[in-house]
């Protein structure tokens, strides 16, 4: 193997080192405790595992951090009340729903009823338009983590040619966005790019978010490109994989992300950022430098 392995875990443990620190200021100085809520609709083991992951890293960083669950026979209105109580709730600064949803939610009408400025998601329609305009917004969690991997693995991202693999509104979109904003040339590919491999051969910056076991091949990389694997899927024998064939892609990139432990780990990193940046904007605070 050749690439450098960018570790998340460490990336993560230095943000949350960062974040801790803030808090503790902010504590201190303002007597301000931010608070982070997850919203959690059913019974989806993967959702109870994430949630836990994500309160135990709040409570590690001194977030007051909390749960609000429901069963997955609850109605669409029962939920939108809990996420109205929570925008009116002064000790809640932020708020994450946790999806999926269960298939009677409609999650857009759920994610539009979030208050703009508690949405640590970043998917509200308000945060995605200050993301693709003027900035300002809450940004989505790993697409921010991406971003932070990309910053430790070079120093070579403004004129690069990035190519995001996949489109979707959580991951892709705002990955292009971001990327745009640091002055990359940016191709979105998705499973109708014609010549799909030759597409991602041209990245210095390839980054795969489809959702599909090892599809990115090491034939697919750029010598010495940029990779990052945004994917995780639990193949038949229960081993945990990304997008891209990690032990192939690793022999022509210079730096990849390994699954786990690459961008995983950042994801809950940028949560904790986005609710102290709410926290501090909601009291009339700058936001630190984080």
């Amino acid at each position: 193997m050749s690439a450098r392995v960018i570790d998340g875990k460490d990336a993560a443990r230095a943000s949350n080192a960062r974040v801790a620190a803030a808090l503790a200021e902010l504590k201190s100085t303002h007597g301000l405790v931010p608070g982070l809520t997850v919203v959690l609709v059913g019974d989806n083991p993967a959702s109870k595992v994430y949630v836990a992951n994500k309160k135990r890293e709040a409570r590690a960083a001194g977030f007051n951090s909390t749960a609000h669950r429901l069963p997955a026979t609850a109605s669409q209105a029962e939920v939108l009340a809990t996420v109205g109580r929570l925008n009116a709730d002064k000790s809640v600064h932020g708020i994450l729903v946790q999806l999926p949803l269960p298939r009677q939610m409609d999650a857009q009408a759920v994610i539009a009823a979030l208050d703009p400025a508690k949405d640590v998601d970043g998917f509200h329609a308000v945060n995605t338009g200050l993301l693709w305009g003027a900035g300002g917004g809450l940004v989505p969690c790993t697409p921010q983590g991406c971003m932070l991997l990309l910053r430790r693995a070079t120093d070579k991202i403004a004129g690069s040619h990035a190519v995001v693999l996949g489109r979707s509104s959580i991951v892709g979109k705002p990955l292009a966005a971001l990327l745009l904003g640091a002055d990359c040339t940016v191709t979105v590919a998705h499973s109708k790019t014609r010549d799909l491999p030759a597409v991602c051969r041209q990245a210095d910056i390839l980054i795969a978010a489809v959702g599909r076991p090892e599809m990115v091949r090491g034939g697919w990389v750029k010598p010495g490109a940029v990779v990052i694997d945004v994917g995780i899927n639990r193949k038949a024998d229960g081993k945990l994989v990304g997008d891209v064939a990690f032990a192939e892609a690793a022999e022509v990139a210079g730096a990849i992300t390994p699954v786990p432990g690459g961008v995983g780990p950042m994801t809950i990193a940028c949560l904790l950022r986005n609710t102290l940046i709410a926290a501090c904007r909601q009291a009339g605070l700058p936001a630190p430098a984080l």
